[in-house]
């Protein structure tokens, strides 16, 4: 077994990597970009080296750098996680030509499996059933427009490299295939450095699952179940779960034989994903990741087995601890994806400071993986990922039921989030009748993303309560330093002689200014929201931004964090954000003119598509921006003119800063 590693990745999966590693008592290298210097993967470490500064291109995907950190360090083996360079056929040769084991298949495994198109031709050749497409090497327009026709529409552009919803485009008529070839080629040449493209028969209602394969260097393969990856939007995972549910015994044996044969097709060591679309008990091979996925923890949960621990005795060129016949699974697990993004906004990346993080608390049945704490900040150069969130039960009910109560306990302030959408996901009557497939958050948009309600009274009455008693906490501590302790001055209370005090706030709900009134009571206080009916409020207590009290008679816990005029109330598992009215505030927010199309976030503009003096209709698209690797469009949000645009083709943009100007048409 190997004495030090070094984990080629950062955040979440290298802290999962450290966990493992040094409960087998082997010491670990983190290696981090600039921006990482104080990571939890750094801290975690028993060594830590920079490698250049935030963007990946100049940290972590710098092969010949880690190499040399590993020589340095002396590091035997390097485990590249997922992501960056863990499924690199070159990062692979370059860790074999310098002596370091890597810690993951073969090269030539690598490379086969990383191509889609190559992958698929070898399947054909193994017999390991394919979905329609074309996997041809001549990336000629009228050659995919002809392969196009010949498969059928609606067809799936997909990039012949990597993976994770990149360079991947739904076409449903010959009219649209053209600019979803010249996007997805974009999209894939600079995520993965290869605009290669193949095509495929899209399904109409396929669900997702996947087999998670691990083979040996003396000729053993196994598969560890499968797992169902259905709920995905832009082709990107957001929940999974293992077992599979509702697939027939028998599909789900024909399926892991198959996925074991396409592994030792290409001569397969380590762990691996083989991934298909099942559809009318019948499967489809899709393609294999050559590295351990993001999902595995629902495996090592139904399994009890710890997965990272597999590949690292694999690789030090052990057999594996079981065979097929002595692999067993119990119960049920889930994984939800928390990630730092606004499912309001099309699911746009979230950037900012954790400004509080409390998960749930761990235990037999829940699980937090995760690479950050509070305090630290969500950036524009790394995936926007918070945690993954997985629990386990008996039986299928009783792990979604386990998912719903984690997820509403789940505390996050400072960045937007998905927490509520996965929330809707868990608690909708479809997903928990396992009426699922690729389709499911499409098909039920309307219901997991509604538009935006008003903050509830009770959520109104929490922060004004908050407001009331951390401005009298800071009202005595103002007194205490220059009265005397025993002052009746420091009790704050809202006496006042020969009259009812009261404490009126204004709170803006988005655009709604809403009012709260809190007459103070002998015993607590009374709350009306909006000219309502009064609340009696008793037994009110705030520590640590939990506030306590007994409203209305229900006795009631939210989380209230204020920074600035902001506030967020966490309660019930819903999130509102308020903000202190300050007319001075609103005043400056309203001036500027409702045409300035402003970026939504970090990022590099990738093509402008009008010109000043150019008239645009509604909804016209006028700038793409490429941010996290994806491709946002900007829209004209109304008919008019532009009368400015900022920013060209290349340059790099910070979030709310002006790229266009539009002088909105009168009428």
């Amino acid at each position: 077994m190997f004495d030090k590693i070094l984990i080629a990745n950062r955040g979440e999966i290298a802290c999962r990597v450290i966990r493992t590693a040094r409960r087998m008592g082997i010491k670990t290298v983190a290696v981090h970009s600039e921006a990482d210097a104080h990571a939890m993967h750094v801290q975690m470490a028993d060594e830590a080296v920079c490698i250049g500064p935030a963007p990946v291109g100049e940290s972590y995907l710098r092969g010949d750098v880690i190499l040399d950190v590993a020589r340095r360090t002396g590091a035997q083996a390097v485990h590249p996680g997922y992501g960056f360079l863990s499924e690199n056929a070159g990062f692979a040769a370059a860790c074999a030509e310098a002596g370091v084991v890597f810690i993951g298949p073969p090269i030539e495994a690598i490379r086969v499996m990383g191509s889609k198109a190559e992958s698929k031709r070898l399947m054909a050749n193994a017999d390991v059933p394919l979905v329609p497409g074309y996997h041809g090497t001549d990336q000629d327009f009228a050659t995919l427009s002809a392969e196009a026709e010949r498969i059928g529409y609606p067809v799936l552009v997909k990039a012949s490299a990597g993976g994770g919803g990149k360079g991947m485009r739904v076409v449903r008529s010959a009219s649209e295939l053209a600019d979803a070839v010249a996007g997805a080629q974009r999209e894939a040449k600079a995520a993965f450095g290869d605009d290669s493209l193949l095509l495929e028969k899209y399904l109409g209602r396929p669900r997702h699952v996947e087999i998670q394969v691990f083979c040996d260097t003396h000729g053993n393969g196994v598969y560890l179940f499968e797992r169902d990856c259905s709920i995905q939007r832009r082709h990107q995972k957001v929940i999974e779960e293992a077992p599979a549910p509702n697939l027939p015994d028998d599909i789900r044996r024909r399926m892991g034989e198959a996925a074991v044969a396409a592994a030792k097709a290409v001569n397969y060591v380590g762990a691996g994903t083989v991934e298909f679309l099942y559809e009318d008990g019948g499967f489809y091979f899709i393609e294999m990741n050559t590295r351990l996925q993001v999902e595995h923890p629902v495996t090592e949960k139904i399994t009890g087995l710890d997965l990272v621990e597999w590949q690292l005795r694999v690789a030090a060129g052990a057999e594996l601890p079981l065979r097929q016949d002595q692999l067993t699974r119990k119960g049920h697990a889930f994984e939800a994806r928390l990630y730092a993004e606004d499912p309001q906004r099309d699911f746009l990346p979230a950037i900012g400071k954790l400004v509080r993080l409390r998960p749930p608390a761990e235990n037999d049945h829940v699980r937090v993986d995760t690479g950050v704490r509070e305090g630290d900040s969500v950036t524009m150069y790394y995936d926007p990922m918070i945690a993954k969130l997985i629990v386990w039960d008996e039986d299928r009910d009783s792990a979604l039921r386990r998912l719903r109560v984690a997820l509403a306990e789940y505390e996050v302030v400072g960045v937007t989030t998905n927490v509520g959408f996965l929330g809707a996901i868990a608690g909708h009557p479809a997903f928990r009748a396992v009426e699922i497939d690729t389709g499911f958050i499409e098909r039920h948009r309307a219901d997991l993303l509604p538009p935006p309600a008003p903050v509830s009274d009770k959520a109104l009455a929490a922060a004004s309560l908050s407001v009331l008693l951390k401005r009298r906490e800071e009202a005595q501590a103002a007194l205490r330093a220059r009265s005397d302790r025993y002052s009746p001055w420091l009790l704050a209370n809202g006496w006042r002689l020969n009259e009812e005090n009261h404490y009126d706030l204004r709170l803006m709900d988005g655009d709604t200014v809403r009012e709260v009134t809190l007459h103070f009571r002998g015993d607590g206080y009374e709350v009306a929201v909006d000219g309502g009916k009064p609340m009696p409020v008793t037994g009110v207590s705030l520590a640590d931004g939990l506030l306590t009290a007994t409203l209305d008679g229900m006795r009631t816990r939210a989380t209230v964090v204020q920074q600035g005029l902001d506030i967020t109330v966490l309660i019930d598992g819903a999130v509102s954000r308020l903000t202190l009215d300050d007319p001075s505030a609103r005043a400056a927010e309203q001036e500027g003119g409702s045409g300035r199309l402003s970026a939504p976030m970090p990022g590099t503009v990738v093509r402008v598509l009008v010109e000043a003096g150019q008239s645009v209709e509604a909804g016209a698209p006028l700038m793409l921006l490429e941010a996290m690797k994806m491709e946002h469009t900007i829209k004209a949000p109304a008919a008019g003119t532009v009368s400015a645009v900022n920013f060209a083709a290349g340059d790099q943009v910070s979030e709310g800063v002006d790229l266009l100007v539009l002088d909105i048409a009168e009428g």
